[in-house]
This record gives structure tokens, sequence and C-alpha cells, in this order.
């Protein structure tokens, strides 16, 4: 095994979980040891991390400046998103700065505090981002398969259920990061000629090498393998739904079927975020279950296994600045609230525009997500502009319609 890639294995902090360094011997006179300066990845690294941070910082504290600043988007998968959005803030702020150094000096300079905080941050970002996914899966299933039920029967106790929701959430990633900040420690190495780095290590050494071992397959299944596989279940029974009512339910309401559009396309969305966060995660945890389980993983790590180690530690990393610029893909409302505050675009001041003509006896116009809309002689206050000739008709009619859309 080329000792030059063990080493700057051991110098990242993300991944330094995968080597117990007990077993790593390096020889006083090593001649493979490829200095930092002569590396393309010293080069290439610092710039793609140098661009996650810009562009996470700025999608995702605009989403939390959208959340805070428009009581109309405080709908439920919105509570969501929220949580995602500070979670991917949270790993972008406090890990990617000091990280995004490991590939140009080849030893820790940060101090154990810093070590600590880099490891419990980038724990609690992981458990946050895959339990919140998790959640808004059972929601948007709930949401399908029983709109009016949990329209008329939980509007009261919709919002209280998911702020305590997201609080479990954190709660719950907090407890399976403190490991990481208890036991993460600065550990020397010493080198030929006298020369000794450092490295952020997230395990105790007196623990040995089974402990690792039980903590990559913890963090496996709770992080990765069982949410998927809870995710997966909601999303099938969705479709399977989905499916039944298009073929049992010809005469569908019009507005109970505009409403399951909607929360269509919201699942959409989810199963976008769903299929990122798998994307991003599964090279890192391949490697670190090929690493740790395989015998004969240190005698075989190669140029190959370097590469890939390196693609995962960026991805894992990726994955916390690409939902806002997924999010502005997939859904209208976020974009026009993107461009007011990111791009300062001229929208209407209260974000809304006219949705739809249903008839001639009444016009549906959008207002903010997940409320009531009363298509009645009032309906004029729900338009872009108190004159617009496509919400001047009024109804004599009462119709309520629940928009669930982002």
């Amino acid at each position: 095994m080329n000792s030059s890639y063990l080493l700057d294995y051991n110098c990242s902090c993300w991944n330094s979980s995968a080597l117990d360094l007990d077993e790593v011997e390096l020889p006083e006179n090593e001649v493979g040891y490829i200095p930092y300066n002569k590396r393309p990845e010293t080069y290439i690294v610092p710039i793609l991390f140098v661009l996650i941070f810009v562009v996470g910082v700025l999608g995702n504290g605009t989403l939390v400046l959208i959340f805070l600043r428009h009581r109309n988007m405080r709908n439920t998968p919105n509570t969501y998103i929220f949580s995602l959005a500070l979670g991917d803030l949270l790993v972008i702020v406090i890990c990617v700065p000091f990280i995004s150094t490991l590939y140009t000096l080849e030893s820790w300079p940060y101090g154990e505090l810093i070590c600590k905080v880099s490891e419990f941050a980038k724990d609690v970002s992981i458990g946050v981002s895959v339990f919140t996914l998790t959640a808004l899966s059972a929601e948007r299933y709930c949401a399908i398969v029983n709109p009016m039920r949990r329209h008329v029967a939980g509007r009261l106790s919709a919002k209280p259920v998911t702020l305590f929701t997201a609080l479990v959430i954190w709660i719950l990633a907090i407890l399976l990061a403190m490991p990481a900040a208890i036991f993460s420690f600065v550990r020397e190495i010493q080198l030929e000629g006298n020369k000794t780095i450092k490295v952020c290590h997230p395990y105790p050494e007196k623990l040995g090498r089974k402990y690792v071992q039980i903590m990559v397959v913890i963090k496996f299944l709770s992080y990765y393998a069982i949410p998927l596989i809870i995710i997966t279940f909601f999303y099938i029974l969705m479709a399977h739904h989905l499916v039944l009512s298009t073929r049992n339910m010809p005469g569908e309401m019009q507005g109970q079927s505009t409403q399951i559009r909607a929360r269509k396309k919201v699942a959409k969305m989810v199963l976008a975020f769903v299929i990122i966060f798998m994307l991003c995660f599964l090279p890192y945890h391949i490697f670190n279950l090929w690493f740790h389980f395989d015998p004969q993983s240190e005698e075989v790590y190669d140029d190959f296994w370097h590469a890939f180690r390196i693609i995962g530690f960026c991805l894992s990393f990726i994955n916390s600045c690409i939902n806002p610029i997924t999010l502005y893909c997939v859904s209208g409302t976020f974009r026009k609230h993107f461009n007011r505050h990111l791009f300062c675009c001229c929208t209407d001041s209260r974000g809304r525009h006219s949705l739809s003509r249903r008839g001639n006896s009444a016009i549906l116009c959008e207002t903010s997500s997940h409320t009531l809309i009363h298509l009645n002689s009032t309906v004029r206050r729900h338009c872009l502009q108190p004159d617009d000739v496509n919400c001047s008709v009024a109804t004599t009619h009462t119709t309520v319609f629940n928009l669930d859309k982002t």
C-alpha cells in the first residue's frame, strides 16, 4: 500500500474514521511519500470547497431568510426544508472553512477543540438531513393519501406536530453525534527525519479497531440504509395509492384533483432531495465499509481507491449546497422568492400571481402555500392586481381549496 495515500487519507477530518492508526507502519526511510505541493488534489479540492462554501451559504441562507420573512411560506413541508437548510448551513459554516485546508496543509493546525466541533457538526448535519428527508416522505404520504382529513381534522395541530418533529430530529441527530464530540482528538504521527504531523481523529485509540468497525456500521445503518428503506416504503405506498385513485375515481372533484396534483409536485421535489442525498453519500459509505471490513484493504489501496475516496469526500459536502439549487429548479414559488432576495428580480411584493381559470363562474388565484382560498365575492383580494381582469369574476358559490404547493 502506498503510504503517501494512507497519510493523505488520515489527514482528512471527514474520513479519518476509516483507519485504525495503531496498525499503520510508516518506515523511517519511506521514499514513497508525495509532498502535498505535488498532488493534483491539493489545488482542485480547495477550489471546489470555495464554491461549496459560497453556493451553500447563499443558497441555504436565502432559504432561511425566505422562511423567516414570509409567513405564507411556513407550511408543513417548508418547515422541514427550513430544518434541512439549517443543518446544511451548520456543516458549511463550521466544517468547510477548516476542512478545505486539509489538502493544502499536511498537519491539522486548529487544535483539539476545532477538531471536536468539526466532527460533531458534520455528524449532526448528516443526521438532520437524512431524518428530515424521512419525515418529509412520511408527511407527503399522509398528505396525498388523506388530503381532506388531514386538512379538516388536523389543520390546527399540524404546525405544532411539525415543529415537535423537527425538534426531535435535531435532538436525535445531536445524541448520535455526541461520540464524535467526546472522543475526537488530535494525534501526532512521527515521519522520517523527525518530522511530526497532526491528524484529527474521531475515535479513541484505547477502544481499538472493533469500536471503529461498530461505529462505521452504526453510521451506515442510522444515517443511510434504514432511513432510505423507510423512505422507499413510503414512496411505494404513495405511488400505489396514486395509481388506484386514478383508476377508481374518474369523477373526482375538481378542487381535490388540483390538491392532489399540487401535492404530487411536492412529493417529486422531496424525492429529488432523497435521490441527491443517496448519490452524494453512497461513495462515502462504500469506501468506509470496504476499508474496514476487507482484511486486505490496506494492501490493495491504490490510485483507484484514492480517487474514489476523494470523490466521496467531495460529494458528501456538495450535498450541503445542492438542495437550494434543486429547489430553485423544481419549485416556481421558491424560485420567485430566490429571484427577489438573491437576484433582485422584479416580482410582486407579496409573491402572488394568477394561477388558472376554472370555467365561467369562478377564477382561482394563487396565494400562499397550504392556505385556504375562498372563491366568493372577496376573491379580488387574492389577485396580483386589484383591477386584474382575470380575477374580476365573482361567484355566488363558496368553494374551498387547499393548495399544498411549494
